[in-house]
């Protein structure tokens, strides 16, 4: 529904951020890196959001960059993970530095986070390890040396829709890694899903 709020910081508090855009202000909640990328009071600034609702909250969680944002709409695909959570893993860890604690298996540095046990880190590694290199902040090692470096959320779009067509999620990431190669960065989701479900196939 919202998917991207520029505006002026208004306010700030432990975990969340009112965003001023011609006078509405946005309730955000966001990580603390995310916080921290804000800016001062008064300064422009733009998040990236994603609007949760359930039965009887509805809230918007904002992103410096479109990388964050991704991984947390995959952090709250495994059970266990609610926003709560996947914000607190990504103030303790850049995307970056979560796509190698999953391509390496190393569920302690996952740990870290506030709220986040040995058991749910394992199971956040465990079922992330094989998805993480079709998001922002490149590929896994060992996914046939293929490295992934989306522009924002169209890569990660592709790899879900070759899994909804039944193809494993390796093979999908593979796959979109090479339609990448083929187009480039920039190539739109259907161009993608196009080209990457030829190389699925073949």
């Amino acid at each position: 529904m919202i998917a991207k709020l520029k505006g002026l910081l208004d306010e700030t508090g432990t975990d969340w951020a009112v965003i001023d855009v011609q006078g509405v202000g946005y309730l955000v909640h966001c990580s603390a890196k995310t916080l921290a990328a804000l800016g001062e009071k008064g300064e422009g600034c733009t998040v990236y959001t994603d609007l949760q609702v359930s039965e009887n909250d509805m809230r918007l969680l904002g992103f410096a960059d479109a990388a964050e944002r991704d991984w947390f709409r995959l952090l709250t695909q495994v059970q266990g993970v609610g926003s709560k959570v996947g914000l607190a893993i990504l103030s303790a860890l850049s995307p970056g530095e979560l796509r190698d604690a999953c391509g390496r298996g190393d569920a302690a540095m996952v740990a870290r986070a506030q709220g986040v046990g040995p058991k749910l880190a394992g199971r956040i590694v465990n079922e992330l390890k094989d998805k993480a290199g079709a998001l922002p902040g490149g590929g896994i090692a060992g996914v046939s040396g293929l490295a992934v470096t989306p522009a924002g959320s169209a890569n990660a779009d592709a790899v879900s829709a070759l899994e909804n067509l039944g193809f494993k999620t390796a093979i999908a990431t593979q796959a979109v890694a090479r339609a990448i190669g083929e187009l480039g960065e920039g190539a739109s989701e259907g161009e993608l899903i196009r080209v990457a479900l030829k190389r699925a196939a073949g």
